[in-house]
């Protein structure tokens, strides 16, 4: 196994104890307003991003494209760890109402707006379009101190947010508030309008943040948990196939299902990299090798 993997793996390694509520089960040991959260030794940050549009691109701009994701994947500080998040979630209609119907006027063209809205109305209490996707980058770094790990997020984030700009992909950097909202969504299902958290309540009523995103109950079998009143499944795909299509991620979260699709990235150093490759390709040649003789 590759050390920096090997290392990776012995870093993240925490000793389990039973949750004794559902509190405990969330694994945030602390959080900043600007959105770090701390579990053990570890900090992490979290980016939403938008689409690229990468499905309706020319065959010269999905290469272009590609290579831009590779050079965002290969400027990681190895040493950290990121996971590229794909969040199916149900859509929020508060926002909706907020966000995209038009509001009264008091004209004669109000008749034409309540029109429009309920046609939209319409459309999103259809089952095929009541979920949205959002996008996350989650980066993740050892360190000793919360300033050690501020400093390393100002400049991985600032570099991150300015490749996947040049990718025509919007961004921004979520606080610990909007953070907690993709949890509580996750957690609670179907509750999306009833988010309202305020850290510095939380602080001066001396109740913690968790009781206001943590489900009704948590409750593990041997291959599903159940949540609230809810079911999920989680599934680990260990090995990838020979050949994968560039679809494949997309066709994964086309379902019309409230689920989260995450891709864990270990940067490896290029000397450890150009070692593993060789050692595989050794591999390959023997095996032919024994295969002709």
């Amino acid at each position: 196994m590759i050390r920096t993997l090997q290392n990776t793996i012995k870093q993240d390694k925490e000793c389990f104890a039973v949750p004794k509520s559902v509190q405990e089960a969330i694994p945030i040991h602390r959080l900043w307003p600007d959105g770090i959260f701390q579990f053990g030794t570890k900090y992490s940050k979290t980016i939403r991003f938008s689409d690229i549009n990468y499905a309706i691109a020319s065959k010269e701009d999905k290469t272009s494209m590609f290579l831009g994701y590779s050079e965002l994947l290969n400027a990681l500080d190895t040493g950290s760890t990121t996971k590229i998040t794909i969040n199916n979630k149900r859509l929020n209609r508060e926002n909706f109402r907020r966000e995209i119907l038009l509001p009264r006027q008091d004209d004669y063209l109000d008749g034409y707006r309540a029109e429009y809205n309920a046609m939209l109305m319409d459309k999103v209490t259809d089952s095929s379009n009541s979920v949205v996707q959002e996008r996350y980058i989650t980066l993740s770094v050892h360190r000793k101190s919360i300033e050690e790990a501020r400093t390393f997020f100002d400049r991985v984030t600032a570099d991150v947010t300015s490749r996947l700009n040049h990718l025509d992909s919007h961004c921004e950097e979520l606080d610990a508030v909007e953070r907690l909202r993709v949890l509580h969504d996750f957690y609670r299902t179907g509750e999306e309008t009833e988010y309202h958290l305020s850290l510095r309540d939380c602080m001066r009523k001396g109740v913690s943040f968790k009781d206001a995103i943590c489900p009704d109950s948590l409750e593990f079998k041997r291959d599903h948990f159940r949540m609230g009143e809810k079911y999920g499944r989680v599934l680990f795909l260990k090995e990838y196939a020979s050949y994968i299509k560039d679809s494949m991620i997309n066709e994964l979260t086309a379902l019309n299902r409230t689920m989260m699709l995450s891709i864990d990235v270990i940067p490896v150093p290029t000397d450890e990299a150009v070692r593993e490759m060789q050692s595989r390709l050794l591999g390959v040649e023997t095996n032919v090798s024994a295969t002709c003789s």
